[in-house]
């Protein structure tokens, strides 16, 4: 990343990470394609009302470990073996005590969340049993997560991509196993993504202690080291909580939504489904600007990241226009993959079209949100991104409750799209502000 065409680097790195975040997206669609067709419409409320739960603790994951690679990925473009050995030591360390306390919390938790949120009666014992199986299988989430990070810090977007088209091929014949053959309906559906995510982070540690000289740990790597473990967290926590914060909103909106009956809760659901495939491609470049960030910020080269960020968000703008006409082309037929048209209600079908037509012409404010508030993470900020995340669920929160006063379910579907303007407007002006910054730290370590 420090080397090399800039366009042409960027591209090569989103591109797998794009195809693997498809694919990771395929184990919560495959979840609710399973339930939907082969349990019914309110099984497939009952997934679909979790979303923002479920959001909460994998994004929770995702944001901490991409935190803690941060490091990973600083040290490897200082060319600085031994802390990266001691830093994914450590990662592996703090990951496994997070893992506890999140399962323990959010399991005593999950019915009175539910219930917060006014689920409706007749699904919230089929959404406890799934969100209840997620929340104690959170450490396979976080493991995979977090090698991945690492595999991506030293440049590696290919492999997770691998790994994961093996797990989600896994999980799509254990959700089958565990709802038709075995039929545990919504509960089965959440083993089976547990079962498939953990396969998923054991073929990822093993290669990489195979393919990675420099990670193969020597006893001193396992001393605990909390000045370490303190850095990790400073960087981590506040992306793990970016992305939670973002997950409340998701769930404010769900409370908003559960007030129009199990038949929007699924309409909803179909329609999130939908946008998580077609905008995947924006997380994609927002983690290659993070690590390209990362890497030539180690090496000292903030014009190159000037030149990568402008360049992705380049990238960005051309997958947006491409995502709004895959939107408006694709929103129907795929909205019949999730339910059988011969027993669902025409009206359900269209309530989902409607969001994802809805939320499409706001995608380059989405990507906006995605390349500076990661490439500010991999710059080493973690009070940038917390602070837009909080600003995003604000207005989320406020557009829930009062756009549906006026608008009804229209007003639900511009929740997003509203938050998505006000933070994505204010985080190039934050970029900015830290670029700004680093420079003026390192003329003055150069003037020392």
């Amino acid at each position: 990343m420090t080397k090399g065409n800039t366009l042409r680097l960027l591209l090569s790195f989103s591109i797998p990470l794009f195809i693997g975040n498809l694919f990771q997206q395929l184990y919560s669609m495959v979840d609710t394609i399973v339930v939907g067709r082969f349990v019914g419409v309110d099984a497939l409320a009952a997934v679909g009302s979790t979303g923002g739960f479920s959001f909460m603790v994998v994004g929770f994951a995702q944001g901490l470990t991409a935190g803690f690679s941060v490091i990973v990925s600083q040290r490897f473009g200082a060319k600085d073996n031994a802390m990266m050995r001691k830093t994914y030591a450590m990662s592996i360390l703090s990951s496994a005590v997070v893992s506890v306390f999140i399962a323990v919390m959010f399991a005593l938790l999950s019915m009175p969340l539910l219930r917060l949120i006014d689920t409706p009666e007749n699904i919230i014992g089929m959404a406890n049993s799934y969100i209840l199986i997620i929340y104690l299988g959170i450490g396979t989430a976080i493991y995979y997560n977090l090698f991945s990070s690492i595999l991506r810090a030293v440049g590696d977007g290919r492999s997770p991509v691998y790994f994961l088209l093996i797990s989600s091929a896994l999980n799509i014949v254990l959700d089958l196993f565990f709802v038709i053959v075995i039929p545990l309906g919504c509960a089965g559906v959440a083993i089976a993504t547990i079962i498939a995510q953990g396969i998923s982070a054991v073929i990822s540690f093993f290669y990489i202690k195979k393919r990675f000289p420099m990670f193969r740990f020597q006893k001193e790597d396992w001393k605990l080291d909390i000045p370490l473990c303190i850095r990790l967290m400073k960087i981590g926590i506040p992306g793990a909580v970016q992305f939670s914060v973002c997950a409340i909103g998701v769930i404010i909106v769900q409370a908003a939504i559960n007030g129009f009956g199990s038949d929007t809760v699924a309409a909803y659901s179909v329609g999130g489904k939908i946008e998580n495939v077609i905008t995947q491609f924006f997380p994609a470049v927002g983690m290659a600007i993070s690590t390209f960030a990362g890497q030539n910020l180690g090496a000292g080269n903030l014009e190159r990241i000037r030149k990568g960020f402008r360049t992705s968000f380049a990238i960005m703008a051309v997958g947006a226009v491409i995502a709004l006409g895959v939107a408006m082309v694709a929103a129907v037929p795929f909205s019949h993959i999730f339910m059988d048209k011969n027993t669902t209600s025409p009206a359900i079908i269209e309530q989902a079209v409607e969001y994802v037509h809805t939320i499409a012409w706001f995608f380059i404010p989405l990507g906006m949100i995605f390349i500076f508030r990661t490439g500010c993470q991999g710059l080493g900020s973690g009070a940038i991104p917390m602070i837009s995340s909080i600003a995003e669920l604000v207005m989320r929160a406020i557009a829930a409750f009062t756009l549906p006063l006026a608008f009804g379910y229209r007003g639900i579907c511009f929740a997003s799209p509203v938050a998505w303007c006000g933070a994505g407007f204010i985080l190039p002006f934050c970029y900015l502000f830290l670029m700004r910054k680093i420079t003026r730290n390192m003329e003055k370590s150069r003037n020392r």
